[in-house]
């Protein structure tokens, strides 16, 4: 290659490296310049799924691989719809509590988290049980004391943040620890039990602990009978707690409570 031939090249190439530069820098200046444009429940997602997410526009979530999903639908949903055709923005409907006060009984049919967008989740973890079986790991659950080893999603780090969990629950005292020894289960792509949409389990986003020490709101007679659910629990408050520090909110604070049930939705909690 002749010596101006190399020099016309390298005068493309970094004309070309320019050129996407002040392109990059033009995207980075538009969105934050809409920043302020950006719905906070929107926001929400954009904080709580960096990885996955990079922006927000015209009432779309924008994917980081360039595709985009409607953030809102305009349609007001019952609560039977909520559960079954809920959009991104539906799945914050109702706010998740935390703190001292966020263990009252819940208010009849308060299910925060309990709506999902199908859509989202098999744009985020896989469409099918094997797009999700691809990307799971195997993450040993409170090595020091048991040899049990579960399975979960390694998409958005939640494997290292059940890893963080597992840490924490082994700090805890023996009359505690005993609650979490045993799981339930984690990966299995399945519906809801009653209903045709899929659990939070069939993406790897979630864990039931030992269910000999839990409660489920299907199992209180007054469910079978159609009457109003008595709340019941037996989980320590501070199991609860170590697991909202990494991004999982409990089904504990169901209306329709599930008390072995943790799964991964950092965008409900602060």
């Amino acid at each position: 290659m002749s010596k101006t031939r190399r020099e016309t090249n390298r005068v493309l190439l970094s004309a070309l490296a320019a050129a996407i530069a002040a392109a990059i820098v033009f995207v980075q200046t538009e969105i934050s310049a809409n920043a302020g444009d950006i719905p906070p429940k929107a926001s929400a997602f954009l904080r709580a799924y960096p990885d996955f997410f990079t922006g927000y526009k015209d009432n779309m979530l924008i994917c980081k691989d360039g595709s985009m999903l409607t953030f809102d639908d305009g349609r007001t949903k019952s609560f039977e719809q909520l559960l079954s055709e809920a959009d991104p923005k539906d799945e914050l409907h109702q706010s998740y509590p935390t703190g001292p006060a966020s263990y009252a009984p819940p208010a009849m049919n308060f299910d925060p988290g309990r709506f999902r967008c199908a859509a989202l989740f098999k744009k985020m973890y896989g469409a099918n049980a094997g797009e999700v079986e691809s990307h799971l790991t195997s993450v040993a659950w409170l090595p020091h004391f048991t040899r049990n080893v579960v399975r979960i999603t390694k998409i958005n780090g939640v494997d290292h943040q059940l890893a963080a969990v597992s840490s924490e629950l082994e700090q805890l005292p023996p009359e505690e620890r005993k609650y979490v020894l045993k799981t339930g289960g984690t990966f299995n792509w399945r519906p809801i039990a009653g209903s045709d949409q899929l659990s939070a389990h069939s993406f790897g986003v979630a864990i039931d602990i030992d269910p000999d020490y839990s409660d489920y709101w299907r199992w209180a007679g007054a469910a079978r009978s159609g009457g109003f659910i008595p709340y019941r629990n037996r989980i320590p408050h501070r199991i609860v707690e170590i697991f909202e520090r990494h991004g999982f909110i409990w089904g504990g604070k169901w209306y329709h409570y599930d008390t072995m049930h943790f799964e991964y939705r950092p965008e409900l909690l602060p």
